[in-house]
């Protein structure tokens, strides 16, 4: 058993290195990859640590089950949202949404307008912003962004793009597959059906390219 561990955690650590060359030079000092150890956690995400240094945290024990191309497709998607800056931020809307209706309550029993207002204002801002975090519409335009310079990325990489297009299509389908939820199954469906729309025009733009090509010689 202890040989096991040993030899697993030493596999674990050999992906996080590997990984960790796939990240594009300009972000290599500061973007992190670590294996997770939260119950129950996302295969893979980015949480912001602090002004200059985000974390990639991926699921090791679920991220083993993926193929190669499929990690690798899956990790520059999460690379393309830190370049869109399209991380989502502390989460402080939620503690400045209590403080804001405490406050309110408190100053209701006082009656001080000035105070009832701010605090009102608090309120709006802080759930207006957990409405945009929460947001499907816009959760899903920031994914097939970062799904489109994904591709880009795979190609500076040494990809091709019908492989880049093949390898991520191929991880999202695994996804819908492995999703018990609902909601996030929907995500990686809509997700996938912009990703073939996307390989069909790019397809067809790299035929007419080289009909178009004049003859060498």
């Amino acid at each position: 058993m202890t040989s096991y561990a040993t030899s697993n955690a030493r596999a674990e650590i050999s992906e996080l290195r590997r990984l960790k060359t796939l990240l594009p030079p300009e972000l290599q000092s500061w973007v992190m990859i670590e294996g997770t150890t939260e119950v129950n956690p996302p295969l893979i995400r980015c949480e912001e640590l602090g002004r200059d240094e985000i974390e990639i945290q991926i699921d090791l024990a679920k991220w083993e089950n993926l193929a190669l191309d499929q990690r690798n497709l899956l990790l520059w998607h999460e690379v393309s949202r830190i370049q869109n800056d399209t991380i989502p931020r502390e989460g402080w809307e939620m503690a400045a949404l209590a403080i804001g209706l405490g406050g309110a309550v408190g100053e209701l029993w006082v009656q001080d307008g000035l105070l009832l207002l701010l605090a009102l204002t608090l309120c709006g801002v802080s759930g207006y912003r957990l409405w945009q975090k929460n947001n499907s519409e816009k959760f899903i335009r920031e994914s097939l962004e970062a799904d489109e310079k994904a591709i880009q990325l795979a190609t500076r990489f040494g990809y091709s793009v019908p492989n880049a297009y093949k390898s991520l299509g191929s991880a999202l389908k695994t996804l819908i597959e492995q999703t018990p939820n609902k909601r996030q199954k929907k995500r990686y469906e809509e997700r996938l059906q912009a990703l073939r729309r996307s390989a069909t025009k790019a397809k067809a733009k790299m035929q007419s390219e080289t009909e178009n090509r004049p003859p060498i010689g």
